[in-house]
């Protein structure tokens, strides 16, 4: 059983068991299929039959087909409608099933991406849009992207399993109109595994709730913030996240959590756990603003911790434990300005060192770690 943290409703607000809050509504905290649909597209035998109430929209074959009728068929609206999938099937990567604004989707079934393709496709798919919710899905197979989302406010995604043998899981982003960023986005739990490329990735976002990211196996980063404020995250839980590269279980690029030109704290992490694969926390490229209240690192092949050309960052504001693997610095490059007010402590680091290089910046600080078989080099 691959570990999750559960959902519950509590005055009807989702909540992760941790205590973030996810969401307004309890819809993606019901059992799939539990909720009152507007629309539908079930499988039974080989023949999908889609339908708006009890008018039928759609019989055939074709899995893709059939859920993009149920979606289209919704009248136009200015509050979440519901379409419920019931029932498995296969769609090529090179399509989507794309969600307009107030739409939720639950799948209660598999989807399994085949073929091949390039660009912005995914199973599920929606851009430039508002209240759009991902209930429940499963996706299988090798998709470019599990979801991808484009220039979206009021995205909320409930329970993801992605068991894939490529791609990417989980991407959203502002590139529709990179002046405007994507706002408002939930996510209650995304398990991935087998992904080339990240379990879940932001670019351009501002506001975002996660309770916990579960990879497995996946190529890059467990979970990628790019250019993102204002984030909340529960767990993120790593096995084998980026092996043999640069990528960590969680990685902040691209001036993530810079609001303007500070970097007051906006980026709350509760917890880091990683096990093998790169590094365990990256942060680089001018980003921070970052607290992680926890850390549980053990055995990367590359750095534990590598903090590099960040500011305000915080490991751990509770308390931690590092144990193997690369070591824990904080390191600068010349195009960017040297990291500053980063803090390690908290800490147990044990059989790696803790090492800052080259000596530029300032404030920065070990308090309150203990070391076992592990040397200091501070500037």
């Amino acid at each position: 059983m691959r570990p999750r943290i559960p959902l519950l409703v509590a005055a009807g607000v989702l909540v992760a068991s941790g205590g973030i809050a996810l969401g307004t509504g309890t819809a993606s905290a019901a059992d799939c299929g539990a909720l009152t649909y507007q629309a539908s597209a079930v499988l039974s035998g080989s023949t999908w039959t889609s339908k708006l109430g009890s008018s039928t929209v759609y019989t055939g074959t074709d899995m893709r087909a059939a859920v993009q009728a149920a979606v289209s068929a919704l009248p136009s609206r200015t509050s979440k409608q519901n379409v419920l999938v019931r029932g498995s099937g296969s769609i090529s990567a090179g399509s989507r099933i794309s969600l307009p604004s107030y739409t939720l989707i639950d799948v209660c079934g598999t989807i399994n991406v085949t073929g091949s393709g390039s660009g912005d496709y995914a199973p599920i798919y929606s851009r430039g849009t508002t209240d759009v919710e991902v209930a429940h899905l499963n996706v299988t197979g090798a998709p470019i992207y599990g979801i991808f989302a484009r220039s979206v406010n009021n995205l909320t995604l409930g329970v993801i399993d992605m068991r894939l043998s490529s791609g990417l899981g989980v991407r959203i982003d502002n590139y529709g109109n990179t002046a405007v960023m994507a706002k408002n986005i939930k996510i209650g739990s995304v398990y991935v595994s087998g992904a080339s490329s990240h379990a879940v990735e932001t670019y351009g976002v501002d506001g975002i709730t996660i309770g916990t990211v579960t990879a497995r196996n996946v190529g890059e980063s467990g979970l990628l913030l790019n250019q993102t404020i204002n984030a909340t995250v529960g767990t993120v839980d790593a096995e084998n996240a980026g092996t043999g590269t640069g990528y960590a279980a969680f990685r902040m690029a691209n001036r993530n959590g810079r609001i303007g030109s500070s970097y007051s704290t906006n980026i709350r992490v509760g917890t880091v756990k990683a096990r093998g694969g790169g590094r365990g926390v990256f942060c680089v490229s001018e980003s921070g603003g970052a607290v992680i209240d926890r850390v549980d690192i053990a055995n990367t092949g590359n750095n534990s911790v590598l903090v590099e050309n960040c500011y305000n960052v915080t490991i751990a504001g509770v308390s931690g434990t590092i144990t193997g693997g690369g070591e824990v610095r904080i390191s600068s490059r010349t195009e960017f300005a040297p990291s500053a007010n980063i803090t390690f402590k908290n800490l147990t680091v044990t059989n790696t060192n803790i090492r800052w290089s080259p000596c530029t910046g300032s404030n920065n600080v070990v308090t309150n770690v203990t070391r076992v078989n592990s040397t200091l080099t501070w500037c």
